[in-house]
């Protein structure tokens, strides 16, 4: 494999699930990962940033964590200034962390609101804006942010969850019409339905879970979409189903 060799990609959200499988897949194709999660391990749910740089150099990888706040500017400043220091570079950004809100609308806290927009859209516009510049400078680099159909379709998801993200695809749209002349690329990934961690907690062992695939199978979705530079594709929504050519 190792077509990502010598690169270096930053996956935040790698601590479980969907973010944590993205990880393994690119340090199996070569690329030195940090892998990055708000703290070190989970409260409610399975999974920790430990756990996940263990099994990528278990299988041979090579891999380092970080703990950060992608709501907090100045977190997500020294994250990437320390990950410049380190490698010297940052080849692809891979952001998978998630505020998911399952209450209704008249349920909605200020609290709720301001923290969903805070994760699942300024949280994107601190990274993408901390990493663009060292990209700018080498003509190369990969931003990739992950949505949902539920930003795009009402019901899928609470309304909180689905603006958000409908948000987080029209800045990516933006950042790439304005990064794509310095040769970047930015796109979105839809996993689609996945089997998480997180999920099963929230929604049970038990419920019908024949149609998910499992974070496995959509990370190579996502290592595909890392290989695309900006003059293959950019402003994008690329989603598992269009890995499997349209197959489910």
């Amino acid at each position: 494999m190792n077509r990502l060799a010598g690169q270096s990609a930053v996956v935040v959200g790698a601590s479980r699930g969907i973010g944590k499988a993205i990880a393994l897949a690119l340090a199996a194709e070569g690329a030195h990962v940090t892998a990055v999660a708000r703290r070190e391990g989970g409260r409610e749910f399975p999974g920790s940033l430990p756990a996940t740089i263990e099994e990528i150099r278990a299988a041979g990888g090579d891999a380092e964590a970080a703990c950060c706040d992608i709501a907090d500017s100045a977190d997500v400043a020294a994250l990437v200034e320390a990950t410049l220091a380190r490698r010297g570079r940052i080849d692809v950004l891979v952001n998978s962390a998630v505020y998911i809100a399952y209450e209704r609308l008249l349920e909605l806290t200020d609290a709720a609101w301001a923290r969903g927009f805070a994760v699942n859209v300024t949280g994107a516009f601190y990274l993408t804006r901390a990493v663009a510049p060292s990209m700018i400078a080498r003509r190369s680099g990969r931003i990739i942010h992950l949505t949902g159909s539920g930003a795009r379709e009402v019901g899928v998801v609470s309304v909180l969850t689905g603006a958000s993200k409908a948000a987080l695809e029209r800045f990516v749209r933006g950042a790439a019409h304005e990064l794509a002349p310095h040769k970047v690329a930015v796109n979105l990934f839809d996993p689609g339905g996945v089997k998480t961690e997180r999920a099963v907690v929230l929604q049970g062992a038990d419920r019908d879970w024949s149609g998910f695939a499992t974070p496995a199978q959509v990370a190579p979705a996502a290592v595909h979409l890392a290989l695309q530079d900006a003059d293959a594709m950019t402003g994008q929504i690329y989603s598992y189903r269009d890995f499997r050519g349209g197959r489910p």
